[in-house]
């Protein structure tokens, strides 16, 4: 467990976030299979691990940064406008393309090797 977290360490401090990705599971994988008094200094360490890993500067965070920010300004703010209803489209229904007409085909038996077609049987 130890090795996993200065791993997940390392990977943060050289911003090589998959290896950190990792190696942060790796170790939640070994903490979650210890019994919770044991290895309280790794749990420690691995929860500042964790967090040095979600303040990363990675486009994706920038991203979740941005969400809630704006998710946190509408909570009070004005309500979006109601959108229009889809009744309409949902009563029509596209139509079904046009079946081809392959005309009158016949397969020849006799040469599928089944006989002749005008005996009974």
């Amino acid at each position: 467990m130890q090795q996993a977290i200065g791993l997940a360490n390392m990977a943060i401090n050289k911003k090589n976030w998959s290896a950190a990705r990792y190696a942060l599971s790796r170790a939640r994988v070994l903490a979650d299979a210890l019994p919770a008094n044991v290895a309280v200094a790794e749990r420690e360490r691995l929860a500042a691990a964790r967090k040095r890993f979600a303040a990363r500067n990675t486009p994706a965070a920038k991203k979740v940064r941005q969400a809630k920010a704006t998710a946190a300004k509408r909570a009070g703010g004005k309500k979006p406008a109601p959108k229009k209803s889809t009744a309409k489209k949902a009563a029509t229904q596209p139509k079904p393309p046009p079946v081809r007409d392959l005309g009158d085909r016949f397969i020849s038996r006799a040469a599928l090797g089944y006989g002749p077609t005008n005996e009974t049987r």
